[in-house]
């Protein structure tokens, strides 16, 4: 299905509804959830662990979701039923025990895993005529005014009802529901959008070098950069459950903010525009083992910067060295690696954090992202 500049526009913006919609309700989550796992008797590395496990499970799962994509060419069916999964979310509501919520959480990354590869294809065949750069970026944009709203909301309830975890979660069912008739009309308009390239069964030697020393970047980049849930614990912990939800609020605004502007300049100077996340990325790791109101701030909005520029041009980038019939299969791959970086990142971080060791984390840090930045220069040469 190809489509004008027009419809393209339109259809970008229905996509980015359905992520405003879905983003209320995981990202409300996130933006309370570490704290809430930690008054349910869960440590710092817990639950580094527990996230840096979730978003592995959620980004591996890409790879299997992603290759289902190309061979079956389901990617509507995957992109509902992903969606679909985000009631797990609401449920955490009725639980008052971590490892049961550890449990949703795991589920809600697993649903986002289901559907991302999925997701990124429709999204990068329906804008040919804008631009892979601009449309996620746009995209991404959508995306973060739900990324906002949620944990605004959730951070209300907190503060107007201290500890009520249960009403905060409860309240998402009302966006799920909007969620789901969403996603019933996105898929009744542009159910036949999928890439014009017929499928093939994947080599691995079908996948550029670039595209491997690219995704090796990326994973070293990841595995050195902080964990935003580790960052939302140290808040909640140096100021309130309420207030470190509105930290995370204005993550996300940073992050939208980030995001379109990334995407821009990606078009306009390509991969290049890489450098500047890889380089920032030392910087909330190291300022949130420092501890302390002004430094956590600082993590919150480097940290903000440096996700807008990887949901928007680190996806996009993907895109730019695959070709359409075999960019499912890639999209998992680089998202297994992006994942197996959060899950490293989680446990060594929430690790740091525990033991007050931020000497043995600012190395760990530096050192990863000097060999990160090396490998993605060897990328684009």
């Amino acid at each position: 299905m190809s489509l004008s500049r027009r419809d393209a526009y339109r259809a970008i913006l229905l996509f980015g509804l359905v992520s405003l919609l879905g983003d209320t309700i995981y990202e409300g989550a996130r933006a309370v959830a570490p704290s809430y796992l930690n008054a349910l008797g869960a440590t710092a590395f817990v639950v580094g662990l527990t996230f840096g496990i979730s978003e592995f499970l959620g980004l591996s799962l890409r790879l299997v979701s992603g290759v289902l994509a190309d061979r079956t060419r389901a990617y509507w069916l995957l992109y509902s039923l992903g969606y679909g999964l985000l009631i797990s979310i609401p449920l955490m509501g009725f639980t008052n025990l971590w490892f049961v919520a550890a449990a949703l959480i795991f589920i809600e990354r697993a649903a986002k895993g289901l559907r991302s590869p999925a997701r990124d294809v429709l999204i990068s065949s329906i804008s040919e005529s804008i631009g892979t750069g601009k449309a996620f970026g746009l995209h991404e944009l959508l995306d973060q005014v739900g990324a906002v709203l949620g944990p605004a909301i959730l951070g209300l309830i907190l503060m107007w009802m201290p500890g009520r975890y249960d009403e905060a979660f409860s309240i998402l069912l009302i966006p799920y529901a909007i969620l789901i008739l969403t996603v019933s009309y996105v898929y009744s308009r542009y159910r036949s959008t999928r890439p014009l390239e017929e499928s093939h069964t994947v080599e691995l030697r079908d996948l550029p070098i670039p595209f491997w020393l690219y995704s090796l970047s990326v994973l070293l980049n990841t595995m050195g950069l902080i964990h935003v849930s580790l960052i939302v614990l140290a808040s909640s912990i140096a100021f309130s459950p309420w207030m470190a939800a509105f930290l995370y609020v204005l993550m996300q605004g940073v992050d939208a903010i980030s995001a379109p502007l990334a995407g821009l300049s990606y078009d306009k100077i390509g991969r290049k525009v890489l450098y500047l996340p890889f380089l920032l990325s030392p910087i909330p790791s190291i300022l949130t083992l420092h501890g302390g109101s002004t430094p956590l701030i600082g993590a919150v909005i480097t940290f903000g910067i440096i996700y807008g520029m990887q949901e928007s041009i680190y996806r996009a980038a993907v895109s730019d060295l695959i070709s359409p019939s075999i960019r499912g299969t890639a999209y998992g791959i680089f998202n297994t690696l992006y994942g197996l970086g959060f899950l490293i990142s989680g446990a060594m971080f929430g690790l740091f954090l525990q033991m007050n060791w931020a000497v043995q984390g600012a190395i760990f840090a530096l050192v990863l992202q000097a060999v990160a930045a090396l490998m993605l220069y060897k990328s684009l040469k």
